[in-house]
C-alpha cells in the first residue's frame, strides 16, 4: 500500500471524498484504488476561521512501487509492516509465570504470555469489573470506601475508572498492537487513528473483561481479591509469591504491573531489599470550568459542529517549577478516588460521549525528592498521604472533598458557588486550599491560573471550582530495573507499568507490559526444556 500523508477535508465533509482526493494526487482515476484505509485522522483547530480535519491514508492501487517513483513527493511513501511479530521459537517453561496487577500493564503482559503459550497466573488484589463497579457506586453515593476494590485497585487498573485516553508519546511498533486488542474486545474501531483516541468509562469495562475472557481462554488464570503480600528469593531468583499472608505459588517469573497506589507493596518490595528510588511526580487540584466554554475558546463558530473540545497547557514558574494539566476530561465528572481510609484523593473521569456539562483537568505542580524533606525510598508517598489526610480533615472527615472557587483561591472573590457546579460526590465542601497544600504548590498555581487564562480564554474566571486533592497523576517511586527489564536485585522479577514507574498512561503502561511478556518468553526459548530453571 501506499501512505499518503497531508490530506485535507473541510468540517462536515463525507470521508469518501478521500477517495478522489487521494487519487488525484496520485494522478490516477478513483477506481484504481481497490482500499482505502485511514492511519491518522486528527483536527487542525489552529486558525479559528478554518478548522478542518488533517488525514494520512494507506491505499492500494496498481504498480505501487512503479507509482512511487513517478511521485517523488515527501507526501507518499510505501506503507510501513504494521503487524505485530511474536518472538521467534519455541519456549517450554516449568513453572508458569506470575502477573501481579491488572491494569493495562499487567492485563496486556497476561495477555501476551497466554498468547505465546505460557499460561500466565494473574494476582489482581482488587474485584472484576462488576463488583468493582458496585464498590465504586457505593463509595461515590455513601461514602463507603472498600480499601481492596475501588477507583484504583480491581479489574483494569486506574484506568478503568477515567477518560480511557490512549493518547500516548511513545514511539513503539507495539503501541498498534495495544489497540488493536482493544478494539477486537470490543472498543471503537475509530481509536485505531484519532490522533487523540479515547474509549470511556463506560465502554471500558466491557472491554477490560473481554481481554480477561481471551487470557483465560488461553490457558490463562485470573484471581481477584489475591494480593501478593511477600516474595520468596533464594540465590538471588524470586522463588513464589504468597497470596494474601495466605498461600504460595511457586514460580521463577513475575511480572511486577503494580499501579501507582500500591503502596503497602511498595513496603513490601523494600523490606525484601528491593531496589527503589524516589521519582519526580506532581500533585494539585482538578479544576472545573463549564464544556460549552472550552469549546466555544478552542473551536469559536465551529464549537457545535465538533466533539467536545478539549485543551493541555503548560506554565514554568519564575521560580522554574512547572505547571500543567493533565488527563483532561472533556463533558466528564470529578470523581473520588481514595484507596486508604482517612485519605482523600480525587480523579477524573468521562464516558465515551463526554456528554457532561463541565469540563475538568488535574492542575499539577511537579515535586521532586528534595521536596519530600527525607531521602528514604518511599518519601513521596509519605508526601502524597500527608495531602490526602489534610484534604480527608478539610472535607470535615467523611470523604467530602474540599473545593474553592478559582476567585476566592485568587484572593479575589468570595468562595460561594456561580454558574460551575462541582460534579465531585457523595458531596463537596468549601473550604480555603491553602491550607492543604505547602506554599510551593498553591504559589505556583497563583501565578500559573492567570497566566493560562491568557491562553484559553475563561480558564482562570472567578467561578471555576478547584477540589483537592489530586494526588495520585503517576507513581512516587521507580522499582529498579536492567536492560533485560528485571529488577537490579531480584532475577526474575519484573517491575512493569506506571506502578513501577515506567509508563506515563494506559497505552504506554501495556506497550511496557508487552515488553516484559517478550523478555519472559526470550529467555526460556534460548535454552532447552532440561535445563529451564
Amino acid at each position: 500500500m501506499i501512505r499518503i500523508s497531508e490530506i485535507k477535508l473541510p468540517l462536515g465533509r463525507d470521508e469518501k471524498e478521500l477517495y478522489q482526493k487521494a487519487a488525484r494526487m496520485l494522478s490516477i482515476p478513483a477506481a484504481q484504488i481497490t482500499e482505502l484505509r485511514i492511519f491518522k485522522k486528527s483536527l487542525d483547530a489552529r486558525k479559528k476561521d478554518n478548522i478542518h480535519f488533517v488525514y494520512v491514508v494507506d491505499v492500494s492501487v496498481p504498480n505501487e512501487k512503479k507509482l512511487l517513483a513517478q511521485h517523488k513527493n515527501k507526501q507518499f511513501s510505501l506503507t510501513p509492516d504494521l503487524a505485530y511479530h511474536f518472538p521467534e521459537g519455541i519456549c517450554k517453561i516449568k513453572k508458569r509465570p506470575v502477573v501481579v496487577g491488572f491494569g493495562p500493564a499487567g492485563m496486556f503482559a497476561a495477555l501476551l504470555l497466554a498468547q505465546m503459550g505460557l499460561s500466565p497466573i494473574v494476582l489482581e488484589r482488587g474485584g472484576d469489573v462488576d463488583s468493582r463497579k458496585q464498590a465504586v457506586a457505593r463509595f461515590w453515593s455513601e461514602g463507603i470506601l472498600d480499601t481492596e476494590n475501588n477507583v484504583q485497585f480491581g479489574e483494569g487498573g486506574a484506568g478503568t475508572f477515567s477518560d480511557g485516553k490512549l493518547t500516548t508519546r511513545i514511539k513503539d511498533k507495539r503501541c498498534r498492537k495495544v489497540l488493536e486488542e482493544l478494539v477486537a474486545a470490543g472498543a471503537p474501531k475509530d481509536i485505531l487513528y484519532e490522533s487523540k483516541p479515547h474509549i470511556g468509562t463506560d465502554l471500558l469495562r466491557d472491554v477490560v473483561k473481554e481481554i480477561r475472557k481471551k487470557i483465560i481462554a488461553l490457558g490463562g488464570e485470573v484471581r481477584f481479591f489475591s494480593k501478593a503480600t511477600d516474595i520468596r528469593i533464594e540465590h538471588g531468583q524470586i522463588q513464589a509469591v504468597e497470596i494474601n499472608a495466605k498461600q504460595w505459588i511457586e514460580t521463577n517469573d513475575v511480572i511486577l504491573a503494580l499501579g501507582h497506589s500500591a503502596r503497602d507493596t511498595f513496603a513490601m518490595l523494600h523490606e525484601n531489599q528491593i531496589a527503589l528510588e524516589p521519582k519526580p511526580f506532581a500533585v494539585g487540584v482538578r479544576v472545573e470550568h463549564p464544556q460549552e466554554m472550552i469549546n466555544t475558546a478552542q473551536y469559536g463558530m465551529a464549537a457545535d459542529r465538533l466533539a467536545p473540545a478539549d485543551y493541555r497547557l503548560t506554565y514554568t514558574t519564575q521560580a522554574g517549577r512547572g505547571v500543567y494539566t493533565f488527563c483532561m476530561c472533556p463533558g466528564g465528572f470529578v470523581v473520588a478516588a481514595a484507596s486508604e481510609e482517612g485519605r482523600l484523593a480525587v480523579n477524573g473521569m468521562s464516558e465515551h460521549a463526554r456528554a457532561g456539562a463541565n469540563a475538568n483537568s488535574a492542575l499539577l505542580v511537579q515535586v521532586f525528592p528534595e521536596d519530600f524533606g527525607d531521602v528514604h525510598p518511599l518519601a513521596g508517598v509519605v508526601f502524597q498521604r500527608d495531602l490526602e489526610e489534610k484534604a480527608f480533615r478539610a472535607g470535615g472527615r467523611t470523604y467530602a472533598a474540599p473545593i474553592q472557587s478559582v476567585g476566592s483561591f485568587l484572593g479575589k472573590g468570595e468562595n460561594t458557588l456561580g454558574a460551575v457546579v462541582p460534579t465531585y460526590q457523595p458531596k463537596t465542601v468549601f473550604a480555603n486550599l491553602h491550607h492543604i497544600f505547602p506554599p510551593f504548590i498553591t504559589e505556583s498555581l497563583m501565578e500559573a491560573i492567570p497566566a493560562m487564562g491568557k491562553r484559553l480564554k475563561g480558564f482562570d474566571r472567578e467561578d471555576a471550582i478547584l477540589t483537592a486533592v489530586e494526588s495520585r497523576s503517576s507513581s512516587p517511586v521507580r522499582i529498579l530495573r536492567s536492560l533485560t527489564g528485571e529488577s537490579i536485585s531480584l532475577a526474575g522479577l519484573y517491575p512493569v507499568g506506571e506502578g513501577a514507574g515506567y509508563a506515563g498512561g494506559i497505552v504506554s503502561a501495556a506497550v511496557d507490559g508487552v515488553a516484559a511478556a517478550e523478555h519472559i518468553f526470550t529467555k526460556y526459548a534460548q535454552k532447552s526444556y532440561d535445563n529451564a530453571d
